[in-house]
């Protein structure tokens, strides 16, 4: 396989969403069609074939957007320090030989944790640019006061977390009480201070694709640097029409605004043939310009492991065990 460069943070930069001030007519007459939704994500992976070295390399771009992430109850330092290896070095170095990938510095788009364990990987990711995610805001249900969630905000921040993932108040949404919900996520994003964004719709629990266009369009008006699907804690998680909806709804508003935000699915996203999906999804929709960390990752914890075994297929023609490919 020829060498490649990838696209990291490192070596990517736009700026940063500022956000807008509300405007309640952007949001009334936001209508979606489900049914050509769902027609338009059908031709995902059937247009479009990758296959042999084009596919590992979109793999190993896929590995770079990564949110390696830990979000368990039962986490301990040991688990985060592990998950931190395996982010500094996600595919295994004889793969990767092989590959001719050998001197690319390839790590995750970020390692995500609680609040709590954001020490553990600060010091377990010394010496790289590697972000450190922390999740927030009442993760996943978000139902603590507002204070709290501001605080614990300002806490994560200061604890060393550089990306925050907030969760939005579900029932702003399914109540239609736009402008609260863009002042509530207005408040997260001065309270994220220069750590970016990543506000979380759980579109699990909302009623309509309608309602995620809408509740996308406000999040991203109050500044947010990345809108997210899901918590990974919901009934349904990530899909690609919900998906769809969100990044069509992010193309408006740069179309509008010329400010690029992210989008990261999350939950439920395990195989790699998924992953291709999505970024395909994304280069269709929105463009190689997306394709890179800083405006896509993927929030997952097993989707590495699959992926790495895709790569060894790619090479060896076999399947191997998955205790070949560990988290670190």
């Amino acid at each position: 396989m020829a060498k490649r460069s990838l696209k990291t943070k490192e070596n990517m930069s736009h700026p940063r969403n500022d956000g807008i001030p509300f405007e309640p007519d952007l949001i009334k007459d936001i209508r979606v069609n489900r049914s050509a939704v769902e027609r338009r994500v059908a031709t995902i992976g059937t247009r479009r074939s990758v296959k042999k070295e084009w596919q590992a390399a979109w793999l190993l771009k896929a590995v770079s957007c990564i949110d390696l992430t830990t979000l368990a109850g039962d986490d301990t330092p040991g688990n985060v320090q592990r998950l931190c290896a395996k982010a500094r070095y996600p595919v295994r170095r004889d793969l990767l030989r092989e590959l001719g990938m050998a001197d690319v510095n390839l790590h995750t788009g970020a390692v995500c944790v609680y609040h709590n364990l954001i020490p553990v990987a600060k010091k377990a990711l010394e010496g790289t640019n590697i972000p450190i995610a922390a999740v927030s805001t009442g993760f996943p249900a978000g139902q603590v006061s507002l204070e709290q969630k501001i605080k614990q905000v300002e806490l994560s921040v200061a604890a060393g977390a550089s990306e925050i993932d907030i969760v939005i108040s579900r029932a702003q949404v399914l109540t239609g009480n736009w402008k609260a919900l863009y002042d509530e996520v207005s408040k997260y994003r001065k309270a994220c201070g220069e750590a970016h964004m990543k506000t979380i719709l759980a579109t699990g629990e909302l009623s309509t694709l309608t309602q995620v266009a809408k509740a996308g369009q406000v999040c991203m008006m109050a500044g947010a640097d990345f809108i997210k699907t899901s918590t990974g804690m919901e009934s349904t998680n990530a899909t690609l029409p919900v998906s769809l909806v969100m990044i069509r709804a992010i193309r408006e508003y740069y179309e509008r605004t010329g400010f690029k935000v992210g989008f990261k699915p999350a939950g439920g996203i395990r195989k790699a043939k998924q992953a291709l999906e999505w970024l395909i999804l994304i280069n269709e929709e929105l463009g190689n310009d997306w394709l890179n960390p800083e405006l896509f990752r993927f929030g997952a914890s097993g989707l590495l492991g699959d992926i790495e075994r895709q790569l060894e297929h790619y090479l060896t023609g076999r399947y191997s065990a998955s205790f070949r490919h560990p988290m670190g």
